[in-house]
């Protein structure tokens, strides 16, 4: 993977950590147009990858992670209906790469998290903070909406109480606030978050990689109201796999399992 650090969003890592980072300094990281058009391609790449067993999202050295849509832009991209409905497809698609990643992705939020950056993050399976960072959800204060599928996901992640908390109010929340609302996994008080997201994927890249996609897509479809029926598919597949006979013998055996699937 390339390390283009002159881009305003790039991808980098190696071996089973693979990271996205968003580098635009001068504006605390919000994202262009031109950004979030670029997302959906960077987590195909991941996607694609086999040897990248978890994706990190992070602000590297800009010490932010997202200030939400490059605010310079909005004359144009809501300038009508039409832009209006182009912009929110764009960063909806944006969402939707990083939600269906079939690999496990990890906000690592330092700084600000504003706006689409809060979304962003949400999008994300696992959202970890620097215990400095801020989080805000401001469109009340522009006299605007959240886009639908982001606001889902927010009231599905914190419940409807506190999405109205947060978004009726508008105010900052600290990482600690965050945490307790549900928004944020973990503070990361022992030194960078970006590092105890690299741990993070180091223990997932440790486990089945049949299973870690599996109990992701289980998830996903747990939040669709999917039947038992469905779902106990996932477990008679497991029990029929490699990677079950490899984890319970390495288990017996007391070694480290050596999974098929990588």
């Amino acid at each position: 993977m390339s390390t283009p650090e002159n881009r305003p969003v790039f991808l980098t890592g190696s071996g089973s950590c693979a990271e996205i980072v968003i580098n635009a300094p001068a504006r605390r990281n919000a994202l262009s147009m031109s950004m979030w058009a670029a997302l959906p391609v960077l987590v195909r790449t991941v996607d694609a990858d086999s040897a990248a067993k978890a994706l990190i999202i992070h602000g590297g050295d800009v010490g932010h992670f997202a200030a939400g849509v490059d605010i310079s832009e909005f004359e144009t991209i809501y300038s009508d209906e039409a832009n209006t409905r182009e912009t929110t497809a764009i960063i909806s698609d944006a969402m939707s790469a990083i939600e269906n990643c079939s690999k496990p992705v990890i906000a690592a939020v330092e700084g600000s998290c504003f706006g689409a950056g809060v979304a962003l993050a949400v999008a994300c399976d696992i959202r970890m903070a620097s215990p400095e960072a801020s989080f805000g959800l401001p469109p009340a204060k522009l006299g605007i909406v959240y886009p639908p599928a982001d606001l889902r996901r927010l009231v599905r992640l914190v419940g409807p109480s506190n999405a109205k908390h947060m978004l009726f109010s508008a105010r900052r929340f600290s990482a600690d606030e965050a945490h307790a609302l549900g928004l944020v996994n973990e503070v990361a008080r022992d030194g960078s978050v970006i590092e105890a997201a690299r741990k993070t994927v180091q223990e997932i890249a440790a486990n089945s990689s049949w299973s870690v996609k599996a109990l992701k897509e289980m998830v996903r479809d747990v939040q669709n109201d999917a039947s038992d029926e469905a779902l106990l598919k996932y477990m008679v597949d497991g029990a029929a796999g490699e990677d079950f006979r490899e984890g319970y013998r390495a288990f017996l055996e007391k070694r480290k399992a050596a999974f098929p699937s990588g």
